[in-house]
């Protein structure tokens, strides 16, 4: 497959993680995270978010969002979301079928809840007939490639926390946001008033493995039930930790995110030095402010269906001519370069 900017899931993986999978292959231990990786990753959990955090690996984001969601609702309860969320458009309803619970989704102009946007689905509490909201839950970065800020975070913990509801971050490219907003991991999440994290590497550099972190005491005395129960306990699972191992303590996470989000940074420079990009249009234009790794364009059907053909990437939305294009860990400043190259041939080929 042509290296592109489909999604930072194409990429491989990092070189420190394969070696890390490969170290932990060596005799037996015990199954089902009773083992020295696991311990020793649960303890980095710890110390980028706090002493009171409890790390349960599981297999996918998928499975983290569904079981953070799990441990913070029932079938009666509701978690309100915004519209383009990856729980609301890209779980296949899992949350739905699994948990039973229903999703409010929030209508933004970039991706991000607000106070006031969330508030227009608390309603209903005490209600029988509605379904009670329970959590708020917020990708960051968001799906759209924008940033909340810390303090916007905790606006949304404390609006939760008034209704008696929790707060939940999908935090796939987390690092990424870490990278971007200069601060730690506990500063984003735990210290911000966040009850519950899915936190991410597999777009950053690992294999596979994600894991649910449960910042919120309240919700973990049922938490290894519940991952049982959804089928995310893996028997061996020192190869997730591992990964997590090397992933932290190694500072891959850091290196990896700080790398992507420069290269999305240098993508819309490049694209900037384009005319039609330049004057920005209904017909061209970047449509949010690269603030992760991920830049959204619109631009005319006819030249991102034709470049398609020679680079795979998501259309976003087809009917507005918009398109998503992902950096990873892996991508290079010629892949950069030969890909805006390609773009202006189309482009010029269609204006002659």
């Amino acid at each position: 497959m042509k290296r592109g900017f489909g999604s930072d899931n194409h990429s491989g993986a990092s070189p420190e993680i394969i070696e890390a999978i490969a170290m932990a292959n060596t005799g037996h231990a015990l199954a089902y995270g009773d083992d020295e990786w696991c311990a020793k990753a649960t303890a980095l959990f710890k110390d980028c978010f706090g002493p009171q955090a409890e790390p349960y690996f599981v297999f996918n984001g998928t499975g983290a969002n569904v079981m953070s969601i799990d441990l913070m609702c029932r079938s009666h309860h509701a978690v309100v979301c915004a519209e383009t969320a990856h729980i609301f458009v890209d779980e296949c309803g899992s949350p739905q079928r699994i948990v039973g619970c229903k999703l409010l989704p929030v209508s933004t102009p970039d991706g991000k809840l607000t106070p006031d946007l969330t508030k227009s689905q608390l309603h209903g509490f005490g209600f029988e007939h509605h379904a009670q909201p329970k959590a708020i839950s917020i990708s960051q970065p968001t799906e759209l490639g924008t940033l909340y800020t810390i303090d916007e975070i905790s606006a949304l913990a404390d609006l939760a926390h008034s209704h008696n509801m929790y707060l939940h971050i999908d935090g796939a490219r987390l690092s990424n946001a870490a990278v971007a907003l200069d601060c730690t991991f506990k500063q984003m999440t735990t210290d911000a008033g966040v009850d519950i994290l899915s936190f991410g590497g597999t777009k950053n550099g690992m294999l596979m493995g994600e894991s649910c972190v449960v910042l919120n005491a309240a919700l973990n005395a049922d938490a290894k039930y519940r991952r049982k129960q959804m089928t995310q306990l893996c028997s061996k699972m020192r190869f997730i930790a591992a990964q997590f191992d090397a992933y932290i303590s190694a500072g891959v996470w850091q290196r990896n995110a700080r790398h992507s989000n420069s290269m999305a940074q240098m993508l819309k420079a490049e694209l900037l030095k384009i005319e039609q990009f330049k004057q920005s249009s209904d017909n061209y234009a970047i449509l949010y402010p690269v603030q992760a790794n991920s830049v959204f364009a619109r631009l005319p059907h006819e030249v991102w269906t034709s470049l398609q053909k020679k680079y795979f990437f998501y259309d976003w939305d087809e009917a507005k001519n918009e398109v998503r294009w992902m950096c990873s860990f892996d991508t290079t400043e010629e892949d950069i370069l030969d890909f805006v190259s390609a773009l202006k041939q189309e482009i010029e080929s269609k204006t002659v």
